[in-house]
């Protein structure tokens, strides 16, 4: 008897952790067909953002559910020095850090390789945020110093979990080349197990996590595409956390959905039509002029929804610390742009064909201003791509509008600088996003980032800012919060108030009730 109990008991041992994984599967519905890179250096769309703190650490982070950059804690680095005058910085790593699998303790040599990659142009979409780095050395395996040409004006900004930020496995990167891409290595609670092609990514928890090993044991993050299809799936209960519309409508309804919690959260994403100043007829600001007067903002708020969305003010978004108002920006008059578009030459108005993305939201919102722009004269050929086609074609200069909703680190130097500084325009060995080929606000833009008097710094992003608008380089559009519905069972373990993944973090503490 005492035998046949020890073999059963053995038997459970052997069976209970996958029941208990079973269990412990936190399933997640994104719109979307499936995964593009997950190398953290080039996830630059909001389907590859969300996972990747799952999976990597920073040297330092936001508290899970903040974007405070005035909380920003330690995370890989457990402390660290600033010399007097701000040019030279000095991280004293944690011991005992392991990478995901057989990949060995973290050391600072990964630290420096990390850093060293996502500020090169060829192998991360982030080498704009580090170009202020002179040096980056290990001083012994677990401390770093980082040397900067210039000061910026958050260097701790730079180095959270975050886009270039993240730190990954040197060994892994170079024993895998491109397959990083689909096979990537960090430290962080969660590791990848598997990417499933147009189906889904699965995560393990990482029992070896510095904080501790994680209470939810597996992450299914499931590509649906369809809007419909995703919604149906949360409210059949196979889903327990659902990418949300950010239309009123949609949370309405989910909200009244018994057991759901509908979290709208910041950053706002800003969504501006880049204008390529270089392509006819855009290079004429007439026709840059009679476009952004076609653009009716309130309505796109009103279409969207009060609790989700507000209206686009500058070329910076709301909140960030340099945004400024006092701009220029053109106002809604389909008439004033019918003329403009005459004394241009383009009486009977004009079509432009368009490349864009088939991604729900940022189609729909798309076809919203369609509608605007045909109103002023103003017709959109759009040729809708999958989401990683569209984001390839417009870094060749195939559409001359391009719709980029984005967020980024709460400072107007990130953001002026990927998408509005000439270091940055697509096609060039610097490319980051700037789509508009825009590059009169380069000097203020630079004289910002190394400004040590905070009111002059402020009054250079604002001059930036009037002379980008003035030129319409761009034009905003609205600022989106990010909306997820989740089941009450789901426990972040954390307030979330904020995310700059674009999505719930999910941590060594998150549960499943």
């Amino acid at each position: 008897m005492k035998l046949r109990a020890g073999l059963l008991a053995a038997a459970f041992a052997m069976v209970a952790p996958a029941a208990m994984a079973q269990q412990g599967t936190l399933r997640v519905g994104m719109a979307a067909q499936d995964m593009g890179r997950l190398d953290p250096h080039f996830a630059v769309s909001t389907i590859d953002r969300v996972p990747m703190p799952w999976m990597f650490n920073g040297l330092v982070r936001f508290p899970p559910g903040s974007i405070d950059a005035a909380a920003i804690e330690p995370d890989l680095a457990e402390r660290w020095e600033t010399s007097a005058d701000g040019r030279t910085w000095t991280f004293h790593l944690r011991r005992g850090v392991r990478f995901h699998g057989n990949f060995g303790e973290l050391t600072a040599d990964d630290v420096v390789f990390s850093l060293r990659k996502a500020a090169n142009a060829q192998t991360s979409a982030f080498s704009a945020d580090l170009r202020a780095i002179q040096t980056v050395e290990a001083v012994d395996p677990h401390t770093v110093r980082i040397v900067l040409r210039e000061n910026v004006p958050n260097l701790l900004g730079v180095l959270t979990n975050y886009a270039g930020g993240f730190i990954v496995s040197r060994r892994a990167v170079e024993e895998r080349g491109e397959g990083f891409n689909r096979a990537p290595i960090g430290t962080g609670p969660f590791a990848l197990e598997r990417v499933t092609p147009n189906q889904s990514a699965e995560f393990v928890a990482n029992p070896a996590y510095f904080r501790g090993a994680p209470q939810i044991a597996r992450i299914s993050y499931r590509f649906i595409p369809s809007d419909a299809s995703r919604d149906l799936a949360f409210q059949n209960r196979e889903l327990d956390l659902n990418y949300g519309r950010s239309d009123q409508t949609w949370v309405n309804r989910v909200r009244q959905q018994q057991g759901v919690t509908v979290d709208v959260f910041e950053p706002a994403e800003l969504a501006i039509i880049n204008v390529n100043i270089t392509q006819p007829p855009f290079n004429d600001i007439r026709v840059r002029r009679a476009l952004a007067h076609a653009v009716n903002r309130a309505e796109l708020v009103r279409w969207r929804g009060q609790d989700t969305s507000r209206e686009g003010q500058s070329l910076v978004p709301r909140g960030y610390l340099g945004f400024s108002a006092d701009n220029g920006l053109l106002p809604h008059d389909p008439a004033r742009a019918r003329a403009l578009l005459a004394e241009a030459g383009h009486p009977n108005g004009i079509t432009v064909r368009v490349v864009h993305t088939q991604l729900p939201e940022m189609l729909a919102a798309m076809q919203v201003i369609q509608q605007q722009l045909r109103r002023a004269g103003i017709t959109l050929d759009l040729q809708v791509v999958e989401h990683a086609t569209f984001h390839q074609q417009i870094r060749q200069n195939l559409s001359p509008l391009v719709y980029y909703s984005a967020a980024r680190f709460p400072i107007a130097d990130i953001y002026l600088s990927q998408f509005f500084h000439s270091r940055s325009i697509v096609g060039t060995p610097t490319a980051v996003t700037n789509f508009s080929h825009c590059g009169m606000a380069d000097a203020e833009i630079d004289a910002a980032r190394v400004a040590t008097d905070r009111a002059e710094q402020l009054r250079l992003w604002a001059t930036a800012q009037r002379k980008l608008v003035e030129s319409v380089c761009g034009i905003p559009l609205i600022e989106t919060l990010l909306v997820f519905a989740r089941r009450d069972s789901v426990d972040y373990g954390y307030p979330l108030r904020g995310s700059l993944s674009l999505g719930p973090q999910i941590t060594e503490a998150s549960r499943l009730r």
